[in-house]
């Protein structure tokens, strides 16, 4: 039978973005009241130009959030919200995967259990039927041999024509945040193609050092059309990241896409290493998101932050490029992607 459901690329046209406003504190210990109006800042550019899908813990929060909003001047009236509380904010992850047929659209539940790391994610787990029920599709579950299948947004990247980026590091380490124990290369294509309408996979090894998820795409590779893949490369030799982001280069240079031909590559700084409490975050240029018009991307008081915009404005002529301050988000291990999910229009 074939599939005719599809994950669009993340700049075909978009309904909204999903985000999910940070009531818990813990994420981003010291500096909750900075991520907050951080956050603020964030929801304003997705308002200016598409739908906020909004989630907030209770009517409380939504009251405060709501004059934050206001303060901020933030276009309200493409503001939606969702009343459920959740552990974290990672609507990358906990969120569902919308994937199209036609017109027709569903929501697809990869069962996230917070990275296979955390114990608490109960209340992220029903983080994709509420938003089904909001935007009234249905909602599937996402199986594989009679099993629940567990799948992060944050781990996979595709162009909407059938061809896949991910990491083995994430989804393949044998001991580490095993996500799906047992699971082959062969079981993760096979879903990927019954859920996605994915035909070719382009399999990267390693992420990038701090990064709590243990390998996801986002900080590494990303389509910036049907076919050109934009990848970070650190250049300082000493660097951790460095063989790693070498080796996934030489990957991508080998690879092929779902036509069989070879995508172009372009190659992406990494900021200067970030330290902050005596920990190394995972800073990375690629985990920028694209929208309707514009594109977003996480910049670190960086000199390559200028670097990195002009790269991701020659890959997207036709839409605004705009840095959004990231220094505080990325103190929870992940930026403006991570936080995100796109629903397609």
């Amino acid at each position: 039978m074939k599939n005719d459901w599809i994950f669009p690329a993340e700049w075909e046209k978009q309904q909204g973005i999903l985000l999910c406003f940070p009531h818990n504190g813990n994420d981003w210990p010291g500096k909750y009241e900075a991520v907050q109006w951080a956050f603020v800042e964030f929801i304003k550019k997705v308002a200016s130009v598409e739908e906020v899908i909004l989630l907030v813990a209770d009517e409380k929060l939504k009251n405060k959030v709501t004059g934050m909003l206001e303060k901020a001047h933030v276009q309200l009236k493409n503001v939606s919200f969702i009343i459920h509380k959740t552990n974290r904010s990672w609507m990358r992850d906990s969120g569902p995967i919308v994937v199209k047929n036609g017109i027709s659209r569903k929501a697809i539940n990869f069962n996230f259990n917070g990275w296979a790391k955390y114990t608490n994610y109960k209340l992220d787990k029903h983080v994709p039927s509420k938003v089904a029920e909001f935007l009234n599709i249905p909602l599937e579950q996402a199986t594989h041999n009679g099993k629940p299948v567990i799948l992060e947004g944050g781990a996979i990247d595709v162009n909407g024509k059938g061809t896949l980026l991910t990491s083995e590091e994430c989804l393949l380490h044998p001991t580490v945040q095993v996500r799906n124990e047992g699971f082959t290369k062969q079981d993760y294509e096979a879903v990927f193609k019954e859920y996605l309408g994915v035909t070719n996979v382009i399999w990267l090894g390693n992420g990038i050092e701090g990064d709590d998820t243990h390998g996801h795409i986002d900080d590494l590779a990303r389509f910036a059309n049907d076919d050109t893949i934009i990848t970070v490369v650190e250049d300082n030799p000493k660097d951790a990241n460095y063989k790693p982001l070498q080796d996934n280069l030489k990957r991508l240079q080998a690879s092929v896409l779902e036509n069989g031909k070879q995508p172009k590559i372009v190659i992406l700084p990494m900021p200067k290493r970030l330290d902050f409490d005596g920990i190394r975050i995972p800073a990375s240029y690629a985990n920028f998101l694209i929208l309707n018009k514009t594109v977003l991307v996480p910049t670190f008081n960086d000199a390559k932050d200028r670097i990195a915009l002009n790269i991701i404005a020659d890959c997207f002529p036709d839409r605004e490029i705009i840095g959004i301050a990231a220094t505080d988000f990325i103190w929870g291990f992940g930026t403006l992607h991570c936080l995100s999910q796109q629903i397609p229009k």
